[in-house]
């Protein structure tokens, strides 16, 4: 009896760990996801701001045939960054309190609006209602000689703070941030 339940045990075991081994798994993501944040030292645990998002790659393309000027953009690929500060901050001109925000954007030619909105994990930008925008603010535009492949962001200290710095082909948008 005793050698029949164990002859039965790793039988079932046997048919659980099959299913396991002949588990699928998907290629890379096209659009990897990405983190930045400030400071950005591993070594510098006390964080003060977080964003993670999908990293769309030009392959070819115009950032404005993917970002389209006058459109709410998800500001990335899959699902809309999030942005986390870790306390209260001056994102723009705009007091936000300390929290997890989805970050779009509205491209344009000479300045983008930039939106901290309180929606997470929402794909793209398909479902934005501007009644759940925490903050609205306008950042210049600028032309860099220097074309990244894909969409990048990473912060930038300066004198009073950090500007999170967003570039893609020759295209870089600065939003000031004080904490």
């Amino acid at each position: 009896m005793k050698k029949l339940l164990t002859i039965s045990t790793f039988i079932l075991a046997l048919t659980f760990t099959t299913g396991v081994s002949a588990q699928d798994f998907s290629d890379l993501d096209k659009s990897p996801m990405d983190a930045a944040s400030y400071p950005s030292s591993y070594k510098e645990s006390d964080k003060k701001v977080r964003i993670i998002y999908g990293r769309p790659q030009l392959k070819g393309r115009t950032v404005s045939s993917l970002a389209k000027e006058g459109e709410v953009w998800r500001t990335g690929a899959n699902e809309a960054p999030e942005i986390t500060f870790y306390q209260d901050v001056n994102f723009g001109g705009e007091d936000v309190k300390a929290g997890t925000y989805a970050l779009l954007t509205i491209p344009g030619e000479k300045e983008w609006t930039v939106i901290l909105h309180n929606k997470l994990n929402e794909w793209g930008s398909y479902f934005y209602k501007e009644a759940n925008d925490v903050a609205r603010v306008k950042a210049g535009a600028s032309t860099d000689s220097k074309s990244l492949e894909a969409f990048s962001i990473a912060f930038k200290e300066v004198e009073d703070g950090v500007h999170m710095v967003m570039g893609w082909g020759t295209t870089r948008v600065a939003v000031p941030i004080t904490m």
